[in-house]
């Protein structure tokens, strides 16, 4: 009876750490495949329970009641919630906040939506009014999607989204910058809807997807534009941290706006990792694994994060709230660099959503940034 059980306990060890292997396998795909549609941490579903004209009742939650304004974004629908409204409406169960527009589709009880940091839908004329063109970006790896929207100075920022949204996200920050008369040239990159998969179909925390920003700076230089800002947001600003350091063309960066800057990887994949429902025994086996897949490796530091790198005066917006991109990188980053670096702490904040919690406290910053630039 021994070797028998011997043999049947080896065998069940064998399948055991083989249905491991395969779940970790997946796992790593479902933490570094880019789509923007997927929850990032702290991104739950709400139930919407009523409507009324201005008014939108959602589930309580902790994001439900987050201050600010927010897309609900649904199977067909998207919308915008402002703040929280106070009154009798509430219930235990529910937070009633402001409706600010629906469309397109429309919000029934029961849909099912989740709180976004985009707010319109579309294009910056459909979704705006602005005129813009639709170009073409020539990246390495094939042609990038890309917005641009011409004005009268010669100071060019170029936004760049970063994860669980796409380009989309430049609209929120499209009428401040279109009213200072500032050309905007808002990319799309490798993964994107539009734009080539990356050779491994995978994301890289914008290790590689910089080179893609790079080549929307070659774009903007080519169209005349001899002073630039690069304003990414989550990976998007890790991206234009790579760019200010490493592109032939960084001459032309004068300044840099970060929102919630991936600084620090090994949180970002346990992040990304626990959203996308990995069992808690397996997030450190994922973890090194997404590493390895992604060639991100813990003894070499990213160059988004070595501080002797930044060149150019850079604004950052971070706080305390951010789960998937720690706040204390963005804090060590401000401390290095006193001469070039600030940082705005803005609270009740999730992952790139400093804006939507304030955006006008947002926009004066950036105002107050841009001026002397200008």
């Amino acid at each position: 009876m021994r070797p028998v059980t011997a043999t049947a306990a080896a065998v069940t060890t064998v399948a055991g750490i083989g249905t491991a292997a395969a779940l970790a396998r997946r796992a790593v795909d479902a933490t570094l495949r880019p789509a923007p549609d997927r929850p990032l941490p702290g991104d739950p579903r709400l139930t919407v329970h009523a409507t009324d004209p201005g008014r939108v009742a959602l589930t309580r939650a902790l994001a439900s009641r987050r201050p600010g304004t927010y897309g609900l974004a649904g199977p067909g629908v998207h919308a915008v919630a402002g703040p929280v409204l106070d009154g009798p409406a509430a219930t235990p169960d529910t937070v009633v906040r402001r409706l600010d527009a629906i469309g397109p589709g429309t919000l029934e009880p029961g849909t099912k939506v989740r709180m976004t940091t985009r707010l319109h839908s579309g294009d910056p004329g459909t979704a705006l009014g602005i005129p813009y063109e639709e170009v073409t970006v020539p990246g390495e790896l094939g042609p990038l999607p890309a917005w641009f929207v011409p004005a009268a100075r010669d100071l060019w920022v170029i936004a760049v989204h970063g994860l669980g949204t796409t380009r989309e996200l430049a609209l929120n920050l499209l009428p401040f910058l279109h009213g200072r008369a500032l050309p905007v040239l808002a990319v799309g990159y490798r993964g994107d809807p539009g734009a080539p998969r990356s050779p491994d179909g995978l994301g890289h925390l914008g290790e590689t997807e910089w080179r893609d920003l790079d080549a929307a700076l070659r774009y903007a230089v080519s169209r005349g534009a001899r002073r630039v800002v690069l304003h990414g947001w989550s990976t998007g600003a890790t991206m234009a941290l790579h760019t200010a350091a490493n592109s032939a063309l960084r001459d032309h960066v004068r300044g840099l706006v970060l929102d919630s800057p991936v600084l620090d990887q090994e949180a970002a994949l346990r992040a990304l990792a626990r959203a996308r429902h990995v069992p808690g025994p397996l997030v450190p086996l994922v973890v090194r694994a997404a590493r390895g897949r992604a060639g991100l490796y813990r003894d070499r530091l990213p160059v988004a994060a070595d501080a002797q790198a930044v060149r150019v005066p850079t604004l950052i917006f971070h706080g305390p709230d951010d789960t998937l991109a720690p706040w204390g990188p963005s804090r060590r980053l401000t401390a290095a660099r006193p001469d070039l670096v600030t940082l705005r702490t803005v609270l009740d904040a999730p992952h790139a959503a400093n804006w939507n919690t304030d955006p006008a406290a947002y926009e004066e910053a950036l105002r107050r940034f841009l001026t002397p630039l200008m």
